[in-house]
């Protein structure tokens, strides 16, 4: 990345690693800076490993430099006081670059291919996060059974804490609070015991008979799966606008003018693609408590859309009933320790934990801890905002918590004024509705005569409102609905 300001005589320098969230929202947050921004990817610059570190004193990425001025990671950028933010803004527009600036790569320098950063720098860990990398080469990882039901690649809560006492020398009330820390912060979970519902960790007497997981080592194939994210979690709130950012410059190269047709096969090979996903390994870890409602909708929504899309590049389209059942019930991510499927987003979070398409029973039990996330109650405007991946879907957008439901409502209206969406024939008193307004008809109030005021509450001034108003006014107005085109939205 090199953002130039032409007026500005100094310049910022991140130098960072792919795969870091860290360095990702460092250098959002300095974009918005108005200045001049050189990000230099020390992973493939073998030739500035010795002096970056020289110059810092440190082997985490982003560290990033205000001309000389060193001030260090993503985590001292977000806290700078203002006044001392903008007085090195100002230094930068205003000061020429001085003799002693951290160096660049030499232009006629070539990458290092292999991308690799020999295991220098690395993004800003968590403090867990190498005591675990030493739990996952230990031998207390193993097939464990528990009654009639074998658990792969499991321990139990003893083990883990004789481990911690013979390899990490700690006490017993450390290694419990180790424990414990391991479970609060999503790097373990139960499977098996007295902690597998109400998320504490075992000790005493159920000490052996409780066993927990790695998160990396989830059975259920999340997408974002496979790996742990190491890194200290960003906010909720801020990894949203993160990934929303980088499914922004997804869409502006390979999703059409209008939102309803995806370039899958250009977005695969797109490198913005891949540090799409390797930003989304730090959805495992992320803090989901302390979102509000507008902040909830606008993440779970662009979440929803991107694992959709995600899920067609990994898995391919569905293309009957059966594999589209499949699809919304088994594509994933692991999301604050927990497994969600995209029925889980829609049905569980966004529709209040209601019962979907086919669907016999609700998506979270009363003891399933995803049931805080879900909304207090149904939010009908989300339908115009979920993409399934199919034609017959509302246009690909993204939202934002601020005035969401502004969002959500201007999409609705642009939706109902889509003939594929809403008919009004005013001769046969007919009014020929999206099937998204018979399988969620609950949603809308549940009865023909609800839901046609729903639709008229809901729809931009225009001549098709109008003639709906007339076939209400004359009484007897007969609701059916539109084939939907399950066809994919792919470009090609």
């Amino acid at each position: 990345m090199e953002d130039f300001d032409s007026n500005a005589q100094g310049r910022v320098t991140v130098y960072s690693v792919q795969g870091c969230p860290h360095c990702v929202q460092a250098k959002a947050t300095l974009g918005r800076l108005g200045v001049s921004v050189y990000d230099v990817d020390i992973g493939r610059h073998s030739e500035l490993r010795s002096r970056v570190k020289e110059l810092t004193g440190r082997s985490t990425v982003p560290q990033i430099f205000f001309n000389s001025v060193h001030v260090g990671g993503n985590d001292d950028l977000q806290k700078l006081a203002p006044n001392e933010l903008a007085r090195l803004v100002n230094m930068v527009k205003e000061e020429p670059l001085p003799a002693d600036a951290p160096p660049l790569p030499n232009r006629n320098q070539s990458e290092d291919t292999g991308g690799e950063n020999d295991g220098e720098f690395s993004c800003e860990k968590d403090e867990l996060a190498d005591l675990v990398e030493d739990l996952k080469r230990a031998s207390v990882i193993c097939s464990q059974r528990r009654g009639l039901t074998s658990y792969k690649k499991c321990f139990s809560a003893g083990q883990l804490l004789d481990w911690l006492h013979r390899e990490k020398g700690l006490a017993r009330a450390e290694a419990c609070d180790t424990g414990r820390a391991l479970l609060q912060k999503k790097y373990m979970v139960c499977v098996h015991g007295g902690g597998q519902q109400g998320g504490s960790f075992a000790e005493g007497k159920d000490a052996e008979d409780t066993l927990y997981r790695l998160l990396e080592d989830d059975p259920n194939s999340a997408l974002n799966a496979g790996q742990t994210a190491t890194c200290s979690p960003i906010p909720a709130a801020q990894i949203s606008l993160l990934l929303r950012d980088m499914v922004l410059k997804l869409f502006s190269e390979h999703l059409s003018a209008d939102g309803k047709s995806v370039d899958y096969k250009g977005m695969s090979a797109d490198p913005v693609f891949e540090r799409y996903c390797e930003l989304a390994i730090q959805l495992q870890r992320v803090e989901l408590l302390s979102l509000g409602r507008e902040e909830k909708l606008a993440f779970f929504i662009n979440i929803y859309n991107a694992l959709v899309i995600h899920g067609y590049l990994r898995l391919g389209a569905p293309t009957n009933i059966w594999q589209r059942y499949r699809f919304f019930n088994y594509v994933s991510y692991l999301i604050g320790g927990e497994v969600f499927t995209l029925q889980d987003i829609e049905n569980g979070v966004l529709r209040g934990n209601r019962k979907g398409i086919a669907q016999l029973r609700r998506p979270f039990s009363k003891t399933d801890p995803r049931l805080q996330m879900a909304l207090p109650d149904a939010e009908p405007l989300i339908h115009f905002a979920l993409n399934c991946g199919a034609k017959g879907c509302p246009p690909i957008k993204t939202y934002t918590p601020q005035d969401i439901d502004n969002q959500l409502r201007t999409a609705a209206e642009a939706f109902l004024e889509n003939d594929d969406a809403c008919v009004v024939d005013s001769g046969k008193s007919e009014v020929r509705l999206s099937q998204i307004f018979k399988w969620y008809k609950g949603d809308f109030g549940g009865t023909d005569d609800k839901l046609l005021k729903w639709v008229l509450d809901h729809m931009g001034n225009s001549p098709k409102k109008t003639s709906l108003q007339g076939v209400l006014s004359a009484g007897k107005t007969k609701v059916s609905f539109l084939p939907y085109d399950w066809s994919s939205n792919s470009s090609h």
